[in-house]
Order: structure tokens, then C-alpha cells, then sequence
């Protein structure tokens, strides 16, 4: 018999699936007579259309700054704009794209309890509510600087995890990262794709993402659902990310499919997660549903995926609490991971935290933040010419490019695989002998290859 799906309705998630399907076109209002640009659309997730010119004025931006940037964007509609197009600091976050993908890493206590788990099924539960957790990071909407070529981050002190990251292409930008701990070894190549389409923008994650849990070498593997920004200069921008989650065990073909809602009418269905744990048989085992920056529970299921009598709904996973008023809207663990307080001793010159535009940007200094970035963007220029000059291609120091292109939803992707050397560089300092007491926040950021000649 085959399972429910989710999205189709009927059984557990009738209720919450029904009707969902047609709202979103409904929460789409043009304001041309507002502001006379043609195409032009805002979405207000909170209500329906008649309120959609008063959110337009909304955000952050100046009105001169938004009726600038809407002129000059018009030309990149339709296009992949992943490393295109210059923005004002006054959107960024005091965090690199490299960070962002250190978050994940906040409650790796759930990859504990999935490797522990003797029930291959709830093994599965828990390592899916992990990989949804990070979603939490997205609703902030600030966005997150790109990395510099050779750009890299560093986090210790952790539920005992050691992770890399590295920005190993500029064109395409592809950044890598590998975590690892007693329970879980964890790889990720990331790229991205995008489509520009006026105040928003679709979001493709062309990755690989690999999760092995030790106790038993089950290897998992993610794919995860695309995402779109909305109203990016209008209106007060937003994340809405619809469509199906799906991690596959690859060791037993057991899988977790989850469908994420779509926000509808009125944030009807808005951050709503469905879905079900499967067998290799595709039969349900666990029904899980939550929200993705809230929480998610699970109820084991039968073959109808109905819950099973005698049981009840549990919750796997809840969002942590974070500092009330917080700019950024910052947890206390994206708060580590700017802090020197993750940082190992002896860090790596390159590491985001020592970014220029980003410690200003902390520190409330626009300005300097904007002249900071602008200068690396312009190094990084140099560095590139220099090394053409030379015939050199970069060379990541970390990760390995390999052979292997995996094909994914939205396009294919070059895979590169952590080299070890990480692991033996820090081993080495830890070992040493050596008391180094030297202020790591006194270090200059420096990525650069070719830095003689790159230099401001």
C-alpha cells in the first residue's frame, strides 16, 4: 500500500495541508501605481493583498538607496546572480557565508542521540530534525557576506566537534566543510544557483551533503528543499523555503521525506513541516511535523501513516531562546561562533572572524564596514590577476578537488572531499609545547595566496 504524501492531504495532515496549494499567488499584489516601476512585487506573509502598497515603504532600506538599487537590478531579472551584483552593507550580517554554515552545529546533540539510537528508524528522526534545525538561521534574513578565496573558519570547544570550513572557488563560489566528533563525521560541498526575479530571488542549494554516524557506519545523505527570498528590496524581506526535504539512509535505503509548506493567506502554513520516516520498503514507520524555527515532534505511525494507538506525539527538538532584542537576531551559539571564545589556539589567519567588514559591521560602524568590504573585494581582484599572471591555478589547503560530479535537482556538482590535513595541523599545535598567549584578535585577516603583490 502506498504511504500518504504530505502535500497531497487525507490522514494526519489533512488539516494542515488542505488549501495551502493556492494561496500563494493570492498574497501577490503589483504596486506600479505606487512607485510606477513595472513588474514590481511585494508580499506581505501576514496578510492578503490589500495591504501590500503600506508594506512596500517597509524595510530596510532608504527610499533614494531602494529606487536606485530597483533601477540598476532591472537588467539581472531572469538571471543567476550568485556573484554578480555589489550590495549595501546595510543588508549584510556581522557573519560570513562560511560561519552561516557552522551553525548547524548548535544542537549536533541531536546527532548523539541518533547515533545512540538502537531503532533504526528513530536514527533517522533525530538526524532529520538536525538538518532542519538550521533553518532557524535562515528566518533572520541579513545576509551573510561572501566568502574570500581561501577564506576559512574554524570552531573547537563544542560538544567536542572540530570544524573546517573553506571557500575552495570563487567563480562558481563553492565553499566546503567537514565536522567531526565521537558520534559523526559530517561533509558538505556547497554551491549555490539563483534566479533574480525583481524584489525576490529563488534559491538553488547545488550541494552535496554527507552524514556518517560512527556507531554503525550508516552513511546519510541530504537533499534539501530550495528557498526563496521575498521582497529583497521592498517591502520587509522574508524566507519561505516550499517543497520536500528528503535524507536517504545509504546504507539500508531506510528515508525521511519532508514536505515544507508553502506560506499562504494570511502566514497560513508558514515555517509548517510534515512528513514521514520510511522503511527501505517505503512503508511509514514515524510521522514527524513541527515548524522549522519553532520545534519538531514525531509519533510513531502505521502502515497508513495514522499514529499508532497507545502513543503520542513527542517533541524531538526545540529552538533554543535567544537574547531578547537582538539586532541580528542572533541565538547565543551565532553569538560563538563570532566569538574568540570557539576559537582554537592558533587560529588560522584566514578565519571569517578576522574579517575587517565584518568586526566593523559588529561593532556598528556602516561606513567603515562598506570601505572595509570594498577593499577585500578589490584585493581579491588583484590576487586573482596576479595569479593568472603567473599561470597558477588557487589551490584549496584543506579540501580536495575530486573527480566526482554528482548531479543534483538543479545542476550538476564538482565534489571536493576533506584531505585530513586539518586534523594533522591542529593535532600538531595542540601537542606543542608551546604557550602561545598572542591575542588571535590581533592577527590581520589574510586568505591571500599572493599576498606581495595583492596588498592595499
Amino acid at each position: 500500500m502506498a504511504p500518504k504524501d504530505p502535500k497531497q492531504g487525507g490522514g494526519f495532515f489533512a488539516s494542515i495541508a488542505s488549501g495551502l496549494s493556492n494561496f500563494g499567488s493570492a498574497m501577490t499584489k503589483s504596486v506600479n501605481g505606487l512607485l510606477g516601476y513595472e513588474g514590481l512585487e511585494v508580499i506581505n506573509p501576514e496578510g492578503g493583498t490589500e495591504d501590500v502598497e503600506e508594506e512596500a515603504r517597509r524595510g530596510r532600506w532608504k527610499q533614494e538607496d531602494r529606487d536606485s538599487y530597483w533601477k540598476m537590478m532591472q537588467k539581472y531579472i531572469g538571471s543567476d546572480v550568485t556573484s554578480m551584483v555589489t550590495l549595501p552593507v546595510l543588508i549584510f550580517e556581522p557573519m560570513s557565508m562560511l560561519q552561516k554554515m557552522a551553525e548547524l552545529m548548535e544542537y549536533s546533540y541531536l546527532l548523539e542521540l541518533a547515533d545512540e539510537s538502537e531503532d533504526p528508524y528513530m536514527r533517522m528522526m533525530y538526524a532529520a530534525s538536525w538538518f532542519i534545525s538550521v533553518y532557524t538561521a535562515f528566518d533572520r534574513t541579513w545576509k551573510p557576506f561572501n566568502p574570500i578565496l581561501g577564506e576559512t573558519y574554524e570552531l573547537v570547544n563544542h560538544h567536542g566537534i572540530t570544524f573546517i570550513a573553506e571557500q575552495v572557488s570563487h567563480h562558481p563560489p563553492i565553499g566546503a566543510a567537514h565536522a567531526e566528533n565521537e558520534h559523526f563525521s559530517y561533509d558538505i560541498t556547497s554551491k549555490v544557483k539563483t534566479k533574480f526575479l525583481g524584489n525576490s530571488i529563488d534559491i538553488y542549494p547545488v550541494g552535496r551533503t554527507r552524514l556518517v554516524l560512527k556507531k554503525d557506519g550508516v552513511v546519510l545523505e541530504l537533499v534539501p528543499p530550495p528557498t526563496k527570498v521575498n521582497n529583497l528590496i521592498f517591502g520587509r524581506t522574508w524566507i519561505d523555503s516550499p517543497g520536500e526535504m528528503v535524507l536517504t539512509n545509504l546504507t539500508t535505503g531506510d528515508k525521511v521525506v519532508l514536505y515544507f509548506q508553502p506560506c499562504g493567506w494570511f502566514g497560513a502554513g508558514r515555517y509548517e513541516v510534515d512528513g514521514y520516516v520510511y522503511n527501505s520498503s517505503e512503508e511509514p514507520k514515524i510521522l514527524m511535523t513541527g515548524k522549522w524555527n519553532e520545534s519538531m515532534s514525531y509519533q510513531p505511525c502505521d502502515a497508513e501513516g495514522e499514529p499508532l494507538p497507545g502513543t503520542e506525539l513527542k517533541e524531538a527538538w526545540r529552538v533554543a531562546k535567544g537574547p531578547e532584542n537582538d539586532k541580528f537576531q542572533y541565538t547565543n551559539f551565532a553569538h560563538k561562533i563570532n566569538s574568540f571564545d570557539t576559537a582554537p589556539k592558533k587560529l588560522l589567519a584566514s578565519d571569517s572572524r578576522l574579517r575587517p567588514d565584518r568586526y566593523a559591521l559588529e561593532q556598528g560602524d556602516m561606513s567603515k564596514a562598506g570601505s572595509e568590504k570594498s577593499s577585500l573585494e578589490e584585493r581579491q581582484r588583484a590576487e586573482k590577476k596576479n595569479r593568472e599572471a603567473r599561470g597558477h591555478q588557487f589551490t584549496p589547503r584543506w579540501f580536495d578537488q575530486t573527480n566526482e560530479i554528482t548531479p543534483t535537482p538543479w545542476g550538476d556538482l564538482e565534489v571536493y572531499a576533506y584531505n585530513g590535513k586539518y586534523t594533522e595541523h591542529r593535532a600538531a599545535i595542540d601537542s606543542s609545547n608551546s604557550d602561545d598567549l598572542t591575542d588571535a584578535r590581533l592577527t590581520g585577516f589574510n586568505p591571500w595566496q599572493y599576498e606581495n603583490s595583492a596588498a592595499a
